[in-house]
């Protein structure tokens, strides 16, 4: 294998080094599905993105492309974050434009660049409320008020949008009690120009703390959207933070965020 170029970009920001990093390894045709792996363990991100051209056509004249996402230590069924990142490569890196299609794990997804920023399409999870349960209230600290289950995640609302953002949660339990990770999430009340914020924790994914997730908010937004409406401002309240629109179409998902550029490298193969 020939060397490689890769990219690394910062999702859901417009700033550098905030928001959520994703490395992007553009490639000609597929590649060795073990290479993928230790090209994300040794990117030690939270996910490393991997696309090639597709034959898959949707007849609509868009650019279609194969997507896989690796964390350090497997494949993921959605990313939304390294997803972005990949637009933004495909569309400032090789001129992309119009909508590009993303055949993956979970189906079609798509991406459109727009003023707001890139707009993605993706799957809503679909929750089901849970008991609330002492060992929620021990993995986050604090009182939870409502509990739901998604695909593979647990959510956990709490009161306030500041116990969100001083949660110090258990990491033994909380990898205990969903398959990938855990919402943390309230409505906002602090007077931010934000309507939820939440943060999430994935210790099984081998991440304790992701920075933003796009696929923890197409659990969000089945959650806030019957409350809130069907179009809310969302922010994930890690220490490098980032922010993004949620709207709720059916049984989709559109997360609108920006992403820039912040490396560029070479993988010696």
């Amino acid at each position: 294998m020939s060397n490689i170029d890769f990219i690394q970009v910062d999702a859901f920001t417009e700033q550098p080094f905030r928001g959520n990093p994703a490395a992007v390894v553009v490639l000609a045709d597929p590649v060795d599905e073990l290479w993928m792996q230790s090209v994300a363990c040794e990117m030690n991100l939270s996910e490393t993105a991997f696309c090639h051209p597709s034959d898959n056509h949707s007849g609509t004249g868009t650019a279609e492309w194969n997507l896989r996402w690796f964390t350090p230590v497997s494949e993921v069924d959605l990313c939304g974050h390294a997803t972005l990142a990949t637009a933004h490569v495909l569309a400032s890196e090789h001129g992309i434009t119009g909508e590009i299609g993303f055949h993956t794990r979970s189906g079609r997804l798509s991406a459109v660049s727009g003023d707001d920023g890139i707009r993605l399409d993706l799957p809503v999870d679909l929750i089901e409320a849970r008991d609330v349960t002492q060992a929620m209230d021990d993995a986050v600290g604090t009182e939870v008020v409502a509990a739901g289950r998604g695909a593979t995640d647990l959510l956990l609302e709490v009161a306030t949008a500041a116990e969100v953002r001083q949660c110090n949660p258990n990491i033994e339990i909380i990898g205990g009690l969903a398959p990938r990770g855990v919402i943390v999430t309230s409505a906002c009340d602090d007077q931010r120009h934000v309507d939820v914020v939440s943060r999430f924790f994935a210790p099984n994914g081998g991440i304790v703390e992701d920075p933003v997730t796009g696929s923890a908010h197409t659990t969000l937004a089945a959650w806030w959207a019957p409350r809130l409406g069907l179009i809310f401002r969302a922010e994930q309240a890690s220490a490098r933070g980032g922010e993004m629109d949620v709207e709720l179409v059916g049984d989709r998902v559109h997360l609108t965020g920006r992403a820039v550029t912040v490396a560029r490298g070479m993988l010696l193969a």
